[in-house]
């Protein structure tokens, strides 16, 4: 959804800041091994479509790396993005912060405020997204209520300074298991594709609501026996990682650097922009 008067403008210096789901894991770049695509660059595909109507140039930078904070994401990473003089920055962080025990929510909504009002003074417009809701997602319930929360603080800082809102508590499809990949934690190709147009939709373009909100099609019931072999496949192979690096003080993405750390101008009709080669990562 929109929080600001209904318009279509046309973007053409689109940033996008984040951290895992913004970098677009799992949803594999067919084109290089151990890259992704993601809903950030798929909604850049479609803007670059509606500039290239208008006959303007479209540029896209992608700085969002896997495992960063919050404060990484509004702070190297906006102040990278400044740098390019954006006219729309996709800034979406917290999720990384929201998993921890200790989060401060309404610290997190501070500081996102803060860097709101610093690229809406700059003139950029600005996309937001909530977290998703969590009701149906086994361990990952007991994060329901400050999901809730944070989604409430971000709808209150887009409507207070004119943002565009991604609203990924409203998308039901995403509460089915099958949108997300193995670790639980990341969506898949089919779910990229659907957040990337739900994005287009919250800046004001139309999109074919059917195709992106319609449920999967019924599952087979999975018996007691796989989905105890498959919890048990779960902690082994991600839950207990994760924890040791938690243990350790590392993440995933220490050794990771932004996939496109500039402002790109990608049209070539022969090659999508989803699936041109990243910058190495």
């Amino acid at each position: 959804m929109t929080t600001q008067p209904a318009g279509r403008p046309v973007w053409t210096r689109y940033v996008a800041i984040g951290d895992s789901f913004t970098e677009g894991m799992s949803d594999p770049d067919p084109t290089r091994e151990d890259a992704y695509v993601g809903w950030a660059d798929r909604l850049a595909h479609h803007l670059d479509g509606v500039a290239e109507a208008e006959r303007l140039p479209f540029g896209y930078a992608n700085l969002a790396v896997r495992g960063r904070t919050l404060d990484d994401v509004v702070g190297p990473q906006l102040d990278a993005a400044m740098t390019m003089t954006p006219d729309l920055v996709s800034m979406v962080g917290g999720g990384n912060d929201l998993l921890r025990p200790s989060v401060d929510l309404d610290g997190l909504a501070s500081r996102l405020e803060e860097a709101v009002v610093r690229l809406r003074a700059s003139g950029a417009d600005v996309l937001l997204a909530t977290p998703t809701d969590t009701r149906d997602a086994g361990l990952f319930r007991a994060l329901r209520g400050r999901h809730a929360v944070h989604s409430a603080n971000i709808f209150t800082i887009a409507q207070d300074h004119g943002c565009h809102v991604l609203n990924l508590w409203g998308m039901r499809a995403l509460r089915d298991w099958r949108m997300w990949a193995p670790d639980r934690i990341h969506l898949t190709t089919e779910g990229h594709r659907r957040v990337a147009l739900a994005a287009l939709t919250a800046l004001g373009h139309d999109t074919d609501r059917g195709d992106w909100t319609a449920p999967l099609p019924p599952a087979e019931a999975a018996r007691r026996s796989d989905e105890l072999r498959g919890h048990a496949e779960w902690v082994r192979t991600h839950a207990a990682p994760w924890v040791e690096r938690r243990v350790r003080g590392t993440s995933s993405g220490d050794r990771v650097t932004a996939k496109r750390p500039s402002l790109q101008h990608f049209r070539d009709p022969q090659q999508p922009p989803e699936h041109q080669p990243n910058t190495e990562h």
